[in-house]
């Protein structure tokens, strides 16, 4: 079972920041760059199968993406150079790892299934560079550029800044054989309408900009993107306890990641907003569609719409794919589990996640509330949110005991 401690160490990557030793001109912090390094994985691993042939074990990925997340959680305090000093020695590397899962993960970890503290363990012992490793570590230093290009404007005094600059950007050249990276990196400093699968991944960051409850004081204040990492991996937590086909948790952690994707264009809308006035929901979901169409794909290979489209059109429903990949059928969530938890149909549980997307607002409201800001608009929400939510089940799975977790 999905412990109260590991989602906390979860959420507690929206406390930490990011360049806190730089001027910098918002706050950055490690769950919103988290996440968009998943952001950028999914484009270079996309990229990598679709035009270069390249065999992507894509669960190998989102978990190799996950530990190194909650690794960097629990080490956070040790500053980046010395951290990847650490990890190049092979002895402190070791010591460090079993560290961070002995005396931080293991009880969570030893409560999920499918071995996941075995995976962990391995993950961070075996030295071997997989192409998913690559990508994820390509990931980090573009996320790490993105962040880095809007500090160099405010710290170019600051002694050290050109070698940072320089490390970053040396990184990232090291990874050139990579071909989405070269990509990337032929079209950064074009316009607009060239900037492609770059365009595409800097649009995606511009959702750190976007606060959460922004109409309420909170602390942690969560910006859009990090919450989208949040709702994602606990879609897929749940997926790994439900026994979920490979296709069912790939979908539901990428469509947890993606379904809030067009509000880089129209903004986080709150649901009161959205149900104050007849067909006003449905109005927005219409703009919605029409913004991607003209805005988010023509950025991205035509091949990826569908699934772009499966991620973020009724991305509340439970649905599957036939045959057709260009369209999907609503189903019920017990069908999802008893029927269709089958890589042939493509499965994604809208339902799972749309409960992920309602706890991480309940935690954001009851942490806020537990560091003594309060406000009628946390506590109404938390009381809506856990009246709907504290005895259901979905597709067999307890989410009420989640809700409990944080009452």
């Amino acid at each position: 079972m999905i412990t109260r401690s590991l989602i906390e160490r979860i959420f507690s990557a929206a406390n930490i920041e990011r360049w806190n030793d730089h001027p910098r001109p918002v706050q950055f912090t490690e769950m919103a760059k988290q996440a968009h390094k998943f952001v950028i994985a999914y484009t270079i691993a996309k990229y990598e199968e679709d035009l270069s042939g390249t065999e992507i074990d894509w669960i190998s990925l989102i978990e190799g993406g996950i530990f190194e997340f909650l690794h960097r959680v629990v080490v956070t305090d040790i500053k980046p150079p010395v951290f990847h000093k650490l990890m190049s020695h092979e002895e402190q590397r070791k010591k460090l790892n079993q560290w961070v899962l002995e005396k931080h993960l293991m009880e969570d970890f030893d409560l999920l299934p499918e071995e996941i503290t075995d995976r962990f363990s391995r993950y961070f012992s075996e030295r071997e560079e997989t192409i998913e490793k690559k990508i994820l570590k390509a990931s980090h230093y573009l996320a790490t550029k993105w962040e880095f290009d809007f500090i160099y404007d405010w710290s170019r005094n600051l002694y050290g800044i050109e070698r940072t600059r320089n490390e970053i950007n040396s990184q990232i050249e090291e990874h050139k054989d990579l071909r989405a990276v070269r990509e990337m990196l032929r079209e950064m400093n074009m316009s607009d309408r060239d900037k492609g699968i770059y365009g595409f991944i800097a649009l995606v960051g511009q959702l750190r900009f976007q606060k959460r409850w922004a109409q309420t004081p909170r602390i942690p204040q969560t910006s859009v993107l990090g919450h989208l990492l949040f709702v994602a991996i606990l879609s897929y937590l749940i997926s790994m306890e439900l026994h979920a086909c490979p296709r069912r948790k790939y979908n539901n952690f990428f469509g947890g990641l993606f379904h809030d994707l067009p509000e880089v264009l129209t903004r986080d809308i709150i649901s009161p907003v959205k149900k104050s006035v007849e067909g006003l929901d449905e109005l927005i979901k219409t703009y919605e569609r029409s913004s991607m169409e003209e805005n988010i794909f023509p950025l991205v290979p035509d091949s990826w719409h569908q699934e772009l489209r499966y991620f973020t059109e009724s991305e509340f429903d439970d649905k599957i794919r036939r045959n057709s990949k260009d369209s999907f059928e609503i189903v019920s969530d017990t069908s999802m589990q008893n029927s269709f938890n089958s890589n042939v149909w493509d499965p994604m549980d809208g339902k799972i996640i749309e409960a992920c997307d309602k706890l991480a607002a309940f935690i954001e409201a009851s942490q806020s509330i537990r560091f003594g800001i309060h406000s009628k608009g946390l506590e109404d929400g938390m009381t809506g949110i856990y009246s709907k939510y504290n005895k259901q089940q979905i597709s067999g799975y307890p989410m009420g005991l989640l809700f409990d977790y944080f009452k």
